[in-house]
């Protein structure tokens, strides 16, 4: 048998990045690898830092450039998504193209497609935005009621792959958090914005009344390849939807308190204010904590406590 070829759907992006980074480097080198963007070809410095990987242009809309893909890559095993819209106001300004982008149809109808015997299996991830945020962790089983236009793409989303599909894991991710990938990404990052804003030793505000229980990257990274090598020993037939969260619930002036403590910062520069005094053009859930613990039973993952992962990217 030959090897596992992946697939990673957003490939670009700050978790695609260190997904492909991850799985060029295991021992062995089990997978065949490829990548999707949307606008930006990546540049030559990540060909040399990750390896033999191929590079293919995609729209998720349209579904143009998955034939190219069939056509150079062939048929993969495992897709990853990571791509979507998922900046809320962008999402709230624009419904058709945030439901366009974040349900993927023309993924799945391409995935079905496939004259292979075996299903690909898909990994999704989704969001902690499809809760409404008004208890505190959340389980699967919990009813889905988002908010925002962007937890409402989300929430189709994972119904249309649970009605049109055989064989996904669906992810509902939290903020997630860690070093810059082997390619530095330009968006903010959640700690590394916290760090910089803290170390011009202004008052700066954070919410006190908005809970996440953010995720370290190198965890979901661990989670997915967990999944891989899940399908990789037979199990052909996975349908599961997890919560995929850090182990710790925290605000945001809380994770602001952990960034100022480890970095020796002066801590009452840290203002708590509530979430609902600020507009920010977009309705936000107040607490989407979730219980993580279907996610460290099914797949045995060791999550990482937030103080700890913020600990590993100030060091990084």
């Amino acid at each position: 048998m030959g090897k596992t070829s992946v697939l990673v759907v957003g490939g670009s992006g700050y978790l695609g990045l260190h997904l492909l980074q991850s799985l060029s480097t295991l021992s062995g080198n089990p997978y065949d690898l490829a990548f999707t963007y949307h606008s930006h070809p990546p540049p030559q410095a990540l060909f040399d830092a990750i390896g033999p990987v191929q590079a293919f242009k995609l729209d998720l809309q349209s579904g143009e450039g998955l034939d190219k893909i069939s056509a150079t890559f062939g048929q993969p095993h495992v897709v990853v998504n990571c791509a979507a819209l998922s900046v809320p106001r962008a999402c709230e300004s624009n419904t058709s193209a945030a439901v366009a982008i974040n349900v993927p149809s023309t993924l799945i109808k391409w995935m079905s497609s496939f004259n292979d015997t075996e299903t690909p299996l898909l990994i999704h991830l989704s969001t902690d935005q499809v809760y409404e945020g008004i208890k505190l962790f959340y389980i699967e089983e919990d009813e889905t009621n988002p908010i925002n236009v962007y937890g409402k793409s989300k929430v189709i989303a994972e119904e249309y792959i649970r009605s049109n599909y055989s064989n996904y894991a669906i992810l509902r991710s939290s903020i997630i958090y860690g070093p810059q990938p082997v390619i530095p990404v330009e968006k903010s990052l959640p700690i590394q914005w916290i760090d910089s804003v803290l170390s011009s030793d202004k008052e700066v505000e954070f919410f006190s009344d908005e809970f996440r229980c953010p995720i370290y990257v190198k965890d979901i990274i661990n989670v997915i390849e967990s999944l891989i090598r899940k399908w990789d020993s037979g199990d052909k037939c996975i349908q599961i939807l997890l919560n995929a969260g850090g182990p710790d619930r925290v605000s945001r002036a809380q994770m602001a308190k952990v960034v100022s403590d480890l970095r020796g910062y002066d801590s009452s520069k840290i203002k708590s204010v509530s979430a609902a005094s600020v507009n920010r053009g977009v309705a936000s859930p107040a607490d989407i904590s979730m219980d993580v613990s279907k996610l460290v039973k099914l797949l045995g993952i060791n999550l990482t406590t937030f103080k700890d992962g913020v600990q590993l990217t100030l060091e990084s």
